[in-house]
Order: structure tokens, then C-alpha cells, then sequence
């Protein structure tokens, strides 16, 4: 019996194969009783957390200074998510409780959903797929569903890291023009974000969620898009003012939009989902077998780290 972990007492906020917690040996695990069981929220972990040691977390259970308080013995919160805007890090810091994320298991899976959103919404795809869908195509007719071609056009993406440069080398492969911002000048393609705007007939988002960005994309940025541009969305829903973008498809401005992730989930603002030339999937982008695998593991091994009073493998906060 190792003693590091016969001590711990693991949260898993929703259900993971058996495999994956398997290195976490003789810890006490609490974990859904199986793949269909709801998530647990924040309110399930104050409840079960006075023990707790370790969360293993999908990125979306709120740590707030509320959990945190009712866990005094939490070491850990491993987030299975590149993200990590649901920790309050400034109280976990200040209580010594390491905040960690998985940096690299879904940059390729959500750049291939940037890159399918993109198709649907640029060539018709989505819309095309409802007209037959709902009974409507009753013979060929050439020039219904015409639309441009991405060869050529210039996407705009906003942050650069590496999932931003995946949808580079994806768009690339489409004939398509890259440029991005982020707030540093790293290269050939940065444009300040007010040119890529104008400039763009895509605009990708991919930057992290944070105070600085939350609503990057607001009515002044949709304004200053080119005229008949699409809007891609895979980093965070509250990165775009969702009504200020009802408002840019209502008028015209924009020609359509293509988003994995929303401002209020599960929720979907619900005038998005009247507009043909809008393609909306429910926050799927990170999602494949391979990558949740990857995910898990990684996540495991920082929770191994920090129990064996090693710095763990990708930290978000300092808390030695």
C-alpha cells in the first residue's frame, strides 16, 4: 500500500474509465457511478469535501472561495481542460493548493472543429443540410447554395497559441491567408487586432478566457468586421457578446457564424438559433477518444506530482 496515496481522497467530478484513475492506487476515489451520471456541481462538492484532498476537474465545477474554504485539507485541483477561468487561483495560491490544466490533449480535436465550423458556415453546409433535412430539396438547383470559396480569403485569428497555430496550418491547407493577433508581436502575420478585424472575411477565436478578453468580441469589434464576414468561436463563450452578434446577423453585417461554446452554457441565447447561416454544436470541440484519454492521464500524473510534494507537470498558479 503506497502511503501517498492511501491517504488521499480523490474527487472526480464526473465519471472516468477505471483505468485512468488506476495509478491513484489505494486513494479513496468519489466518482459517478458511471458515464451518464450528471456532473457534480458546486454545491455536490462542498457537501462531500470536508476530506477532500484532490479534485479532478473537467473545467467547468466553479473552485470558489466557498469550496475552497469547505475543503481544508485540498492540495490539488487538476483541471482536465486547457482553460482554468473556473479557479479562483488567487485564494488557491494564498492557501498553498496547486491549480493545474492539460496544455496540449486538445489543441488538434478543437482546431478540426474550428476548421468544420468554418466549412459549414463559408460553404452552406449547415444550411444546405437542414433544407434536405427538412424536406425542401425537391430537385438540383444549381446556384441555391453558392457561396465562396475559402481559397484565397484571409482568416484572422485571435490568440496564437497552440491551438490558434493549429487552425493556421489547417486553414493554410485550404489555400487560406493567415494573420493573428495576441497581445505580443511573435512573427510574420501579427497584425494589431483592429486590422485583423477589418481585414479578415474569418475571424477565429481561440485566446483564453480572462478579465482583459472577456468580450473581445463586442459591438465596437463586430462593427469594425469586413462587411459579410463569419465568425468562428471554439475558445470560450463569454469571449463574444452574444447579443451584440444577434445584432451584426440581424442587420446584415455578418454573414453567418459558427460557435462550439457560449456565453450562459448550456444555455444558448435563442435568436442564435433562428439564423440559417449560423452553425452551433454543443461544446464538443475538444472531444475525441484520443484526446480524453490524453487528458485524464495527464491530469493523474499532475495530481501524482503534487501528492509525492513534487511540483506538478503543467502548473497554472505557484503554490509551494
Amino acid at each position: 500500500m503506497s502511503e501517498v496515496t492511501s491517504n488521499a481522497v480523490v474527487l472526480v467530478q464526473s465519471w472516468l474509465h477505471p483505468d485512468r484513475l488506476a495509478p491513484l492506487g489505494d486513494a479513496t476515489l468519489i466518482v459517478p457511478e458511471s458515464i451518464d451520471s450528471p456532473y457534480l456541481t458546486n454545491a455536490d462538492a462542498i457537501r462531500l469535501g470536508f476530506e477532500v484532498t484532490v479534485i479532478i476537474n473537467h473545467g467547468n465545477l466553479p473552485i470558489d472561495k466557498a469550496l475552497i474554504e469547505a475543503m481544508p485539507r485540498l492540495r490539488i485541483v487538476a483541471n482536465m481542460a486547457r482553460g482554468f477561468d473556473n479557479l479562483d487561483l488567487e485564494t488557491m495560491t494564498s492557501r498553498k493548493i496547486w491549480g493545474t490544466n492539460v496544455p496540449s490533449a486538445f489543441t488538434i480535436p478543437t482546431a478540426e472543429v474550428a476548421l468544420g465550423l468554418l466549412l459549414m458556415t463559408m460553404r452552406r453546409m449547415s444550411e444546405g443540410e437542414r433544407f434536405l433535412r427538412d424536406g425542401l430539396w425537391k430537385a438540383h438547383e444549381p446556384g441555391r447554395f453558392d457561396a465562396p470559396t475559402l481559397n484565397g480569403k484571409t482568416i484572422g485569428i485571435i490568440g496564437y497559441g497552440e491551438i490558434g497555430k493549429a487552425i493556421a496550418v489547417r486553414a493554410e491547407a485550404f489555400g487560406m491567408k493567415v494573420i493573428y493577433t495576441q497581445r505580443r508581436n511573435v512573427g510574420n502575420g501579427w497584425v494589431p487586432f483592429d486590422e485583423l478585424l477589418e481585414r479578415s472575411d474569418v475571424v477565429s477565436v481561440s485566446t483564453p478566457l480572462t478579465p482583459e478578453t472577456r468580450h473581445i468580441i463586442d459591438a465596437d469589434a463586430l462593427s469594425k468586421m469586413k462587411p459579410g464576414s463569419i465568425l468562428i468561436n471554439t475558445g470560450r463563450g463569454p469571449l463574444v457578446d452574444e447579443q451584440a452578434l444577434v445584432d451584426a446577423l440581424r442587420s446584415g453585417h455578418l454573414a453567418g457564424a459558427g460557435l462550439d461554446v457560449f456565453e450562459q452554457e448550456p444555455n444558448v441565447h435563442p435568436d442564435l438559433l433562428t439564423f440559417p447561416t449560423v452553425a452551433v454544436t454543443p461544446h464538443l470541440g475538444g472531444g475525441t477518444f484520443e484526446s480524453r484519454i490524453e487528458a485524464a492521464d495527464h491530469a493523474v500524473a499532475n495530481v501524482l506530482a503534487v501528492l509525492n510534494d513534487t511540483r506538478p507537470l503543467s502548473p497554472v498558479n505557484d503554490a509551494s
